[in-house]
């Protein structure tokens, strides 16, 4: 049987987002003025993209949660979505993943961020092994944020290059995501899965961590050539099929076979950013479904930073989330 649609696995979140009106020193106390919960998480958001653009093709989800009213919640989102939760497994005993986002009502809403990695933790090679789907592309993310699969492999460097290498044996083409964060791991945790690895997409900061480079000067403007060469770069040393690196001001993306393409970003004016949040994973759900499709690279590009565009007139991770149709038409009316 073709195999068809995507799978996602890996973080798993709610965020439960705590209105403050300034933070605290340390202490002392203030008051919570209001309570906003969702899910958030690499998995949970690139399916919900997904799922919204009413594309048609199989969704699956993957990853662990714990027995609590928080997994169910992930449970139920799936059903609501329409994705097949099989693969999402509920562990006796343990938490859901969880990150408390202290937001502050004054000063330019600056947010603190305390996260719990809970059942996301327990999410190993034998796991990620065991989910079962006819999708073509099993998504994993994010790296560097699940705690068994980042880990020492005596064979492998470390465990996720495993569970990729197993993914690949049975019939998948696998896609990585990475998480931002300030750390010296990057190399140590990513270079070892790009071998296993057929579509590594990234932000622009996750590329200069793996290579321990800068690719915005001195300014802070973005470097494209810079970017096009650390997208061959992350080739050379193990990517099978494509790279896939986006930041603000556009993105990069470049395969196996030679082929590059640069394209600026569809970003809004200033004034108009509702929030980021979510935008990265927008951005990579609306590169999985142009993989998955077909797309040429110049319309990969186009089409993951429209579905990016809308999540940012949205105050949460997925809310903005297009359907097919009105990435499409944005896209023509862009053409004209």
């Amino acid at each position: 049987m073709e195999r068809k649609g995507i799978i996602s696995a890996g973080n798993w979140v709610v965020d439960s987002v705590k209105f403050i009106d300034v933070y605290p020193r340390k202490g002392n106390l203030t008051s919570i003025t209001g309570v906003d919960e969702g899910l958030g998480g690499c998995s949970h958001n690139v399916l919900a993209d997904l799922a919204a653009m009413k594309s048609g093709i199989p969704l699956y989800a993957g990853g662990c949660i714990g027995d609590d009213d928080h997994g169910r919640m992930c449970l139920d989102a799936c059903d609501a979505l329409g994705i097949d939760r099989s693969n999402l497994v509920m562990l006796e005993g343990e938490s859901t993943s969880y990150t408390d986002v202290m937001t502050e009502t004054s000063g330019g809403a600056a947010r603190t961020f305390f996260h719990y990695r809970g059942a996301n933790a327990k999410l190993d090679a034998s796991r990620v092994l065991a989910c079962r789907s006819n999708a073509r592309i099993f998504h994993l993310g994010y790296l560097l944020l699940l705690d068994s699969l980042d880990r020492e492999d005596a064979q492998y460097g470390v465990e996720a290059a495993r569970a990729l290498d197993g993914l690949q044996r049975q019939g998948y083409e696998t896609s990585v995501d990475v998480v931002s964060e300030e750390s010296d791991r990057y190399r140590k945790v990513v270079l070892p899965c790009l071998p296993y690895t057929d579509y590594l997409i990234v932000n622009e900061v996750e590329a200069e961590n793996s290579l321990g480079i800068t690719l915005r000067a001195a300014d802070g403007s973005i470097r494209f050539s810079d970017v096009e060469d650390a997208a061959r770069r992350l080739l050379s040393l193990g990517v099978r099929k494509m790279v896939v690196i986006h930041f603000p001001e556009g993105g990069v993306a470049a395969t196996a076979d030679g082929k590059c393409c640069s394209a600026a970003s569809f970003s809004p004016a200033r004034e108009k950013i509702v929030s980021t949040v979510g935008a990265g994973d927008a951005f990579c759900a609306g590169a999985l479904y142009a993989i998955h499709e077909g797309f040429s690279l110049e319309k990969l590009l186009d089409f993951a930073s429209a579905s990016a565009r809308f999540n940012l007139f949205s105050s949460t991770s997925t809310g903005g989330a297009p359907t097919l149709e009105a990435i499409e038409a944005f896209l023509n009316t862009r053409s004209k």
